[in-house]
C-alpha cells in the first residue's frame, strides 16, 4: 500500500467535498485524476531524462528560478506538514480522551523521536503499509454496507449538476502539487541500483497516480453512500464519522489507528523531504540536517496551535500546492522545450498536453484565490 494514498489531507478533503457535491464529486475525480497524470508524466520523464534534480535543472536554464522553485514548494510542505500534525491530534483525538490541540504536540514529539531513530521508523513503515491493508478493508466494507447508486455516480461523473474549481485544485494539489511529485522523481534517480528504462518511468508514474485514484473513488463512493442513507456526518471529523456510521466503534477507532499512522509518518516524510530541497539554497541545511527537519516540525506544530480549525488546514494545504503546480510545472516544461538532449525526445502530445492543464490550473487557482481566500481572515 503506498501510504501517501492514505493520509489525513486525502481522507478529509474527500470527505468534505463529497458532502458538498454528492455524486458530481465524481467528475472532480476523473478530472483530477486526468490532470494528475500529465503532470507527473512530464515531471518524471523530464527530470528523468536530464538526471537532474528539478531546481539544479531549472537555475541551468532559467537563472535562480530553481531556488525560487525550492521555496515555493518549502511553503507547500510546510503546509503539508500542519496538516499532517493536525490529521494526527484528530487520530489520537478518536483513540484516547485528548484534544486535537494535545495530540498535536504528543504527535509532533513522537514524530521526532521517530525521525531520530531509524529502527523505529522502518518499523512504522511496516506497521502502516499493513495498516493500510486493513483500511482498504474497511473502505470496501463501507462501500458495500452503504450501497451508494452507482447509475447517479456514473450519470454525475459523466454530467456534474455542479462543477467546483476548488475542489479540483485542492484534488490535484494533494496528490501531485508541491513537493510530492518531485520528491517521487527524485527518489527514482537517487536510486543507484537500478537503470530505468523511459517505459518504467512512466508506467512509475502513472500506477502511483491510478492507485490514489482507486482509494479516493472507493472513499467517495462510501461517503456518498452514507450520506444517500442520512446519516449526518460530524464536522469535527467528517472522515471518521463515515467509518462509525458503517461499522460501529469499532470502525471508528480502527479508522483512528489508520490516520494517526498514516499522519505521523507523512509528518516525518513531509519534513525530511522538504529539508532535503532546502540543501540546494545553502550548505547549513546539508551540515545540520537533522536539526533542521526537526525545528521544520516544531514550527509546522506552533503554527497549527496558533491556528487550529484542523478539518479546514486539511482541506486549505491542499488548495495550496495545487497553487504551485502551475509554476513548478510550466517551469519544467519550458526548461525542456529550450534544452535539447541528444537521446531523448520529449512527445509532443504530453509537452502541450502540459501546458494546457498549466494553463487550465492558472485559471482554477486564481478563481479559487479570488473565492476562497477572504474567507480565510
Amino acid at each position: 500500500m503506498a501510504t501517501s494514498a492514505i493520509g489525513p489531507g486525502f481522507l478529509t478533503q474527500t470527505t468534505v467535498f463529497t458532502q458538498q457535491l454528492m455524486a458530481s464529486m465524481g467528475f472532480v475525480i476523473l478530472v483530477s485524476v486526468i490532470i494528475d497524470i500529465i503532470a507527473q508524466l512530464n515531471i518524471w520523464q523530464i527530470l528523468t531524462a536530464n538526471n537532474k534534480r528539478g531546481s539544479e535543472l531549472a537555475n541551468e536554464v532559467v537563472p535562480n528560478s530553481g531556488h525560487v522553485l525550492t521555496v515555493l514548494i518549502c511553503i507547500g510542505g510546510l503546509a503539508f506538514n500542519i496538516g499532517n500534525i493536525s490529521g494526527a491530534g484528530l487520530g489520537l483525538n478518536i483513540l484516547f480522551p485528548v484534544s486535537v490541540e494535545t495530540g498535536s504536540i504528543i504527535s509532533a514529539l513522537i514524530g521526532i523521536v521517530i525521525f531520530l531513530s531509524k529502527d523505529i521508523a522502518k518499523s512504522m513503515d511496516l506497521f502502516v503499509k499493513i495498516l493500510g491493508i486493513v483500511m482498504l478493508g474497511l473502505m470496501l466494507y463501507v462501500v458495500f454496507y452503504a450501497e451508494p447508486p452507482l447509475a447517479t455516480v456514473v450519470h454525475r461523473t459523466v454530467i456534474p449538476s455542479t462543477i467546483n474549481f476548488t475542489s479540483i485544485v485542492t484534488l490535484v494539489g494533494g496528490t501531485v502539487g508541491g513537493y510530492i511529485t518531485f520528491a517521487g522523481a527524485h527518489r527514482l534517480l537517487e536510486d543507484k541500483s537500478a537503470t530505468l528504462s523511459m517505459q518504467q518511468v512512466k508506467r512509475s508514474a502513472v500506477n502511483g497516480i491510478v492507485l490514489t485514484a482507486a482509494m479516493r473513488i472507493l472513499l467517495f463512493l462510501a461517503v456518498y453512500g452514507i450520506l444517500n442513507q442520512g446519516f449526518q456526518l460530524n464536522e469535527a471529523n467528517p472522515a471518521a464519522s463515515v467509518f462509525q456510521a458503517a461499522a460501529g466503534t469499532l470502525g471508528y477507532k480502527i479508522f483512528g489507528i489508520v490516520l494517526w499512522c498514516a499522519a505521523i509518518t507523512s509528518v516525518v516524510g513531509s519534513a525530511f523531504t522538504s529539508i532535503t530541497f532546502l540543501k540546494t539554497l545553502h550548505p547549513v541545511f546539508n551540515r545540520q540536517q537533522r536539526l533542521a527537519t526537526v525545528l521544520f516540525i516544531l514550527i509546522s506544530t506552533g503554527i497549527f496551535l496558533f491556528w487550529g480549525k484542523p478539518v479546514f488546514i486539511l482541506i486549505v494545504v491542499g488548495t495550496l500546492n495545487g497553487f504551485i503546480l502551475p509554476f513548478s510545472l510550466g517551469l519544467m516544461l519550458w526548461v525542456m522545450m529550450k534544452r535539447k538532449l541528444p537521446y531523448y525526445q520529449h512527445p509532443a502530445w504530453l509537452l502541450w498536453s502540459g501546458w494546457m492543464v498549466v494553463a487550465v490550473m492558472l485559471w482554477m487557482s486564481v478563481v479559487t484565490f479570488i473565492n476562497e481566500i477572504p474567507k480565510l481572515f
